[in-house]
């Protein structure tokens, strides 16, 4: 999908367990048109931009992976813990830009 002219993007910078847990789970962003590569190229040393169809994968990915107790049997885990902080982030930057 080409964005349009009113199609914001919006900046984040994913590192260390957050972007380790994210990579997990591109598997699952194959009907992203090309969100997965995106995410597997990614090194985390500057920024990527999402425009809001990303953001609703990425959400519905990460949501539904923190939702899966065979992903996740242990809900204090650290990597739960990065995912859950990553989800919680996205969502936070999704509401602030397209409210």
């Amino acid at each position: 999908m080409k964005p349009g002219p009113n199609d914001r993007e919006v900046a984040l910078l994913i590192t260390g367990a957050e972007l380790v847990e994210l990579k997990r789970f591109t598997v699952d962003m194959a009907e992203a048109l090309g969100l997965d590569r995106r995410i597997e190229k990614y090194s985390g040393k500057k920024l990527i931009g999402f425009y809001r169809w990303d953001f609703d994968c990425l959400l519905a990915v990460t949501g539904n992976a923190l939702q899966d107790n065979s992903e996740y049997p242990d809900k204090t885990s650290s990597a739960y813990t990065a995912l859950r902080r990553l989800h919680d982030r996205l969502l936070d930057e999704y509401n602030k830009a397209y409210g």
